[in-house]
């Protein structure tokens, strides 16, 4: 029933590709679903996640070398890219509080029988990979998450932290802004640590008897400021081949110049209790068992952090099957397999994933199918410490890709719930289409039914936005999707499930087999599902005749940006007038509750921004992408020649929405739809030149930003004008 509901979707729309060959997918796809065992990727988590296995590691290169030995054990043409990339281990960490007490921070995780772990088989200890090196000694701060509004609320209640360490929860943003934020306000440190208040012991019971954070656990991570650029610090824009052109790191300008380091809530909790000053607003407030205060005079702390700043190799893994028709046109499957430590769930259930796909898809091959279009897999080497090795792939082969790659499809970490998809609007249609016709395998029904029901139960009843804004969402960075989609244009997909997991093992010790096992994903249910979702996209985009672009949904999404633009702007006026208004005569006054009341002050209101022209470019948009579907509906006579000419104007088409100047402050992103936010970090900010100079209140940029955006979308629209006028 799928079957037909789907082959009567695509006729409806630009997907006409002919009876015959979507029998034929049909069958293939029957095939390759048949071949996948949840079993063998159950077996492929336990394996690789049963030691460290971090950048740099002997355990890392051992990984690399079985992942291309089963590529070529399973009829892919595959073999290790190496690269020299600059990864910082620590040498040396310390923290201690000098008064009102003394204290000296633990800083280790406490390991549990069940778990075949840890620091003692070669993992990392708790860091944060890219801070300075440093000791300095001073006043502690809390900042609550440490964020820009928090550091509003503490000027307004007079609280500067220059020459001060703050000390900040995990969560509302990426790490690594946390650092960069406080560097900026004049910070000489960073302590970071998780509040059971966003993934403790307030959300359910904790690891070992539940899935959430203990009082041990320590989320690692980088603090490297990716948006800026990600990568090999030292070869910005260029692959860092052994003979690379470097840098000196203290030019490297996502390099933090400041310490930053995270603790437990165990030591979180021996610092925050011993800080007097101010009690904190009461939405400040944690869930550890004392009175929050931002901390007062004679509270101090000594931090010291110290790295082994060395080049490691990084070993990408490429494996390809090229195809008979288009074997210039790319199909690209990605995963890293590097981990943090033991990284069952981050990446290995990804990676397992993607693997089992890559063994059927072998099959099929080895039994004498060949894909129309060739067929790509990677699997990606110090993805973890900021996407090394796909960024220095990319950079290294850019020229080649932008004029191959049809489509990039991402996987990292995997739980179990609803399929969650981010990435190309362009190709929204086309992954629903794919997601409708694959069963959860929990419930009966299709996945793209369960997430739509799931969206729905979400949404307020007064909310009518069309319901393509809930199926796929716009991707900033975190994952090996960034060089591809930001960097280069290219249309790109990130899977995966989610939701009905809480991820408190993210970035810790607690990354094992043993909890997958128990929390994550039981009897690796939706590790196959995810494989069939990641294998038919695969298939479909190499054995389509006509690739599956809407530029009427790419245009949809943007038009929502635009709205949901203007909508920011127009609340902050309003907010600016209410404020104004409270003013009067006055030169300031207070707002806040009986526990926060700050101080507000009189602000301009916003100049006037001419969205005009932008929403008729948008409206022009529409009308040129219906004329294109409606011609892709009548290209079944088109030769072999001609066809490969159309299809590769469909997938270089987001390539026109670059601007090859970047977006202020980091030219490496230059995608004008999606980028990082530059305070956001991981979290996506949409029109992101334009958005963000209003934001920052810099109404120059914001005028120049619109004006770069107006340009690409005009030239967006006369390319795909262009292939109906052929």
């Amino acid at each position: 029933m799928r079957k037909l509901k789907r082959n009567l979707l695509f006729l409806s729309t630009l997907f006409t590709v002919g009876i015959h060959a979507q029998i034929e997918n049909a069958e293939l796809e029957k095939k390759f679903d048949n071949q996948l065992s949840k079993e063998h990727i159950g077996q492929l988590i336990k394996e690789f996640s049963a030691t460290p296995h971090h950048l740099g590691s002997k355990r890392t290169k051992e990984i690399a070398e079985k992942i291309n030995a089963l590529f070529q054990q399973w009829g892919w043409n595959s073999s290790i890219e190496t690269y020299y990339v600059l990864f910082p281990t620590p040498k040396h960490r310390a923290l201690t509080l000098l008064s009102p007490v003394k204290y000296n921070a633990n800083l280790l995780e406490k390991t549990f029988v069940d778990d075949s772990i840890n620091q003692a088989n070669g993992g990392l200890p708790p860091y944060n990979a890219w801070s300075a090196d440093g000791d300095v000694t001073g006043n502690l701060v809390f900042v609550n998450y440490g964020l820009p509004e928090d550091y509003e609320i503490l000027d307004r209640l007079g609280v500067d932290v220059k020459g001060k360490i703050v000390i900040a929860k995990y969560g509302k943003a990426w790490r690594g802004i946390k650092g960069k934020i406080a560097q900026e306000h004049g910070a000489i440190g960073t302590i970071l640590y998780s509040d059971p208040s966003d993934d403790g012991f307030t959300k359910g019971d904790t690891y070992p008897k539940g899935p959430y954070k203990n009082e041990w656990s320590v989320q690692r991570g980088s603090v490297m400021d990716m948006v800026v650029y990600p990568g090999d610090p030292l070869t910005p824009g260029e692959g860092a081949v052994k003979d690379a052109k470097r840098i000196k790191r203290q030019d490297a300008t996502n390099l933090l110049k400041i310490p930053v380091l995270p603790i437990n809530y165990r030591d979180a909790q021996n610092l925050l209790q011993a800080l007097s000053g101010k009690v904190v607003p009461s939405e400040w407030q944690g869930a550890l068992p004392i009175t929050y205060h931002i901390g007062g005079e004679n509270d101090k702390v000594h931090l010291s952090v110290s790295f082994d700043w060395k080049i490691v190799l990084a070993y990408d893994v490429i494996a390809k099957i090229e195809g008979k028709e288009f074997p210039n046109e790319w199909v690209i499957r990605g995963n890293h397999h590097d981990a943090w430590v033991n990284g069952a769930s981050d990446p290995v259930s990804g990676l397992s994933a993607m693997l089992e796909e890559a063994k059927s898809i072998g099959q099929l091959h080895q039994a004498g199918w060949q894909p129309n279009r060739t067929i790509v897999y990677a699997a990606w080497d110090g993805e973890e410490p900021s996407l090394l090795g796909s960024t220095e792939w990319v950079e290294r082969h850019a020229d080649e890709l932008q004029k191959k790659t049809v489509a990039y499809i991402n996987s990292d970490n995997n739980g179990k719930g609803f399929l969650s998809v981010g990435g190309s609007h362009a190709l929204q249609g086309f992954i629903n289409h794919v997601a409708d016709d694959i069963s959860d395998p929990v419930h009966p029904i299709s996945l793209l039914e369960r997430k739509k029901l799931h969206s729905e139960l979400k949404r307020p009843k007064s909310d009518t936005t069309e319901k393509f804004s809930t199926e796929i969402g716009a991707l900033g960075t975190g994952s090996d999707y960034s060089a591809f989609l930001q960097h280069l244009g290219i249309p790109s997909l990130n899977l995966s499930f989610q939701g009905e997991d809480p991820g408190g093992e993210y970035h810790t010790d607690f990354d094992t087999y043993a909890d997958f096992i128990r929390f994550k994903d039981p009897g690796f249910l939706y590790a196959e599902a995810l494989s069939k979702v990641g294998g038919h996209a695969v298939l479909q985009l190499s054995e389509d005749r006509l690739l599956p672009f809407n530029f009427k949904e790419l245009g949809h999404a943007i038009e929502s940006y635009v709205k949901d633009l203007k909508s920011y702007i127009n609340r902050t006026q309003n907010t600016i007038l209410r404020q104004n208004e409270l003013l009067k005569d006055s030169a300031y006054a207070y707002a806040g509750t009986d526990e926060s009341i700050y101080p507000i002050t009189r602000q301009d209101t916003l100049p006037k921004i001419n969205f005009h022209k932008l929403d008729s470019l948008i409206g022009a948009l529409s009308l040129h992408a219906d004329q294109l579907n409606q011609y892709l509906k009548n290209t079944t006579n088109l030769s072999k020649q001609d066809l490969a000419i159309l299809n590769e104007k469909l997938y270089q088409a987001e390539q026109v929405l670059l601007n090859p100047g970047g977006l202020p402050n980091r030219s490496w992103y230059k995608h004008v739809i999606y980028a990082p936010g530059f305070y956001t970090g991981y979290g996506v900010k949409t029109i992101p030149g334009v958005r963000e100079a209003i934001e920052q209140k810099k109404w120059d940029q914001a005028n120049e930003q619109l004006i770069v955006l107006e340009s690409r979308i005009q030239d967006f629209n006369q390319y795909i004008s262009n292939l109906t006028n052929k």
